[in-house]
């Protein structure tokens, strides 16, 4: 143990009996979780052309806390068999959800089809 002056330019100055090497790294540790930086990640939401809008608005609630976070959100509407004949109404129902975050998002990339699945990137606004 060890007699450590937390407050010097206090009148009286403050001691305190600690583990001096414990409080350094303490220190060093509370430094460098200040520093770090937030890793941008893509979390992707799934929808199927036939998800119900109580559902829709639950995945935006979800994918706008994802945005709120700095990550980077990709939407995608997944077509299996005959839904690929309806593209269009998974089209209106990814810009209805690109509608619901619309305060909070910006389509970074536009909705494209990607083999059976339409996929639209959004990025949290500056």
């Amino acid at each position: 143990m060890d007699l450590v002056e937390v407050a010097p330019d206090e009148r009286p100055p403050v001691c305190r009996i600690m583990d001096f090497g414990k409080f350094k790294y303490e220190q060093k540790r509370k430094l460098t979780k200040n520093n770090k930086q937030h890793q941008v990640q893509i979390k992707e939401i799934r929808l199927r052309p036939k998800t119900e809008t109580h559902d829709i608005e639950t995945k935006a609630k979800q994918a706008r806390g994802f945005l709120e976070g700095k990550d980077k959100v990709k939407v995608t509407v997944m077509f299996r068999g005959r839904e690929n004949a309806h593209q269009d109404r998974g089209r209106d129902m990814l810009t209805q959800f690109i509608a619901l975050l619309d305060d909070v998002a910006k389509m970074e990339k536009n909705p494209i089809m990607e083999g059976r699945n339409l996929t639209a990137l959004l990025i949290p606004r500056a």
